[in-house]
């Protein structure tokens, strides 16, 4: 059982570090990414008691029963409550003073999560937990990580646009499009269509290829926000 834990905590450890470290110009406040970071674990609880209601309502047939599973059940259900968790602890803080906060913020909250359901991932499947660990490791903790960097990018956007109907635009996308690729990342695995692997390799160095470049473009804006002062 440590072992398993180990396993489950492991990836999300080593994301939070390179997350944090990206943030060298002016980090946040350690207590408010633990309180982020402790609040997107918390959220696995009414993330669960809602996935569970709303999969009770899901009557479609075939493939559109693994598209509203993906979508909604999963999608929205979990990037809603990550998002939130950051719009209520740190969106009028006054540490949230540059674009790249939004991502470190989002990235905490989703770790946060991940770090829970990676757990109960390995104990459900405790008799096969190494394979698990190694493959959600690989794949579905830095997925959630990734789809917090968007999330994070667009609520910044959000935060400092100067036009309030831009502000609104992308306040909405900031849920709008992890829900997105959070949905298309579920959908390929659920679908089990194994023609589908190809697609989703592609997908997942799609998401690390976008969401590096947005990182990156708010590293540099930060460095030179720091610069100046």
């Amino acid at each position: 059982m440590k072992l398993a834990i180990l396993i489950a905590l492991a990836p999300a450890i080593a994301l939070l570090v390179y997350i944090y470290q990206k943030d060298r110009y002016d980090r946040e406040p350690p207590w408010l990414l633990f309180k982020i970071f402790f609040f997107g674990a918390l959220a696995s609880v009414p993330i669960y008691f809602i996935e569970r209601i709303l999969s009770s309502f899901n009557i479609f047939p075939g493939i559109l029963s693994v598209l509203y599973t993906a979508f909604i059940v999963a999608g929205l259900t979990e990037e809603y409550f990550k998002r939130f968790v950051v719009v209520k602890l740190a969106c009028m803080d006054k540490s949230y003073n540059e674009k790249l906060d939004g991502i470190i913020y989002c990235a905490f909250s989703a770790l946060g999560f991940a770090t829970v359901e990676n757990i109960m991932y390995l104990i459900r499947g405790f008799s096969n937990f190494v394979y698990t660990g190694i493959t959600r490791g690989i794949f579905a903790v830095p997925a959630h990580m990734l789809f917090g960097i968007t999330m994070g990018y667009y609520l910044s956007l959000s935060k400092f646009a100067a036009d309030k109907n831009a502000g609104r635009l992308n306040f909405r996308k900031s849920l709008l499009v992890p829900i997105i690729l959070h949905g298309t990342y579920d959908f390929i695995l659920m679908s089990r269509y194994t023609y589908l692997l190809f697609v989703f390799i592609i997908f997942v160095i799609y998401l690390w290829r976008i969401n590096l470049i947005r990182l990156n473009e708010y590293i540099r804006d930060s460095k030179l926000e720091n610069d100046k002062s």
